[in-house]
C-alpha cells in the first residue's frame, strides 16, 4: 500500500509537526488570554500569579509530558 504525502511529508511526519506547531501557538495564545485577563481585572503581582497558576496548569501538562519522557528515556 502506497504512503499518502502531504508537502512532501509522510502523514505521519506531518501530522508531528503540525501538532507541534499548532499546539505551541495555541498554548501562546492561552498565555495571552490569561495575560489579559489579568491586566483587564487589576489582579496586581499576587492576584496575577494565581490567576496564571490556576489557568495556566491546564496546559504546563502538554509540556511536561515530552520533558518526563526524555528523561525516562521512554
Amino acid at each position: 500500500m502506497e504512503e499518502t504525502i502531504i508537502f512532501g511529508l509522510t502523514v505521519a511526519e506531518f501530522e508531528s509537526i503540525s501538532l507541534k506547531v499548532l499546539l505551541t501557538a495555541l498554548i501562546l495564545y492561552m498565555v495571552f488570554i490569561i495575560g489579559n485577563l489579568a491586566w483587564k481585572s487589576k489582579a496586581g503581582k499576587y492576584g496575577t500569579l494565581w490567576i496564571a497558576l490556576a489557568l495556566g496548569l491546564g496546559f504546563v501538562g502538554f509540556i511536561m509530558k515530552p520533558l518526563i519522557q526524555r528523561m525516562l528515556g521512554l
